[in-house]
């Protein structure tokens, strides 16, 4: 690969998802090793569910006081369910490689290329391309919808 490459970040991840009528709205905790509250951050996301690149459009806060935001959440909204994952984070150049080993699902591989203001959709989906083909990614082996989903349905 042309483009330098950052050392992995190992990432404990629990989501808690709830109801939103557009849409996704989760509470992610970072946990450290032992499994401990680290941090958190509210996350407002919305895709679609369609395989291969596709845009995302989110927002995102971090929170100082997850158990009140989350009891106040639960309170006003559905638990649509939970997703822990442990998440290898390895960054190429403007592109996050995820790859994530999901509870009660297995190992995935995500790219997430952050686009600059100066780049189109395609310049995107050709970064992608060329990633997925040094990794030796078939177009085949891509899945649409969300951990979530996935889970839901099992």
């Amino acid at each position: 690969m042309e483009k330098e490459t950052e050392k992995p970040v190992i990432l404990r991840q629990k989501d808690t998802f709830f109801k939103s009528t557009n849409g996704r709205l989760k509470l992610r905790e970072l946990l450290d090793a032992d499994g401990k509250f680290e941090k958190a951050e509210l996350i407002f996301y919305d895709r679609p569910n369609v395989k291969g690149p596709k845009l995302s459009h989110f927002v995102r806060t971090e929170l100082t006081d997850s158990d009140g935001i989350k009891a106040a959440l639960t309170a006003a909204l559905t638990v649509v369910g939970q997703v822990k994952k442990v998440r290898t984070l390895v960054m190429l150049g403007q592109t996050r490689i995820h790859i994530d080993e999901v509870e009660g699902l297995g190992d995935f591989m995500e790219l997430e290329v952050c686009l600059r203001d100066d780049q189109s959709l395609e310049d995107g989906d050709k970064i992608a391309k060329d990633i997925m083909a040094q990794l030796g990614i078939a177009s085949d082996s891509l899945v649409s919808g969300a951990y979530m989903d996935a889970l839901l349905s099992a």
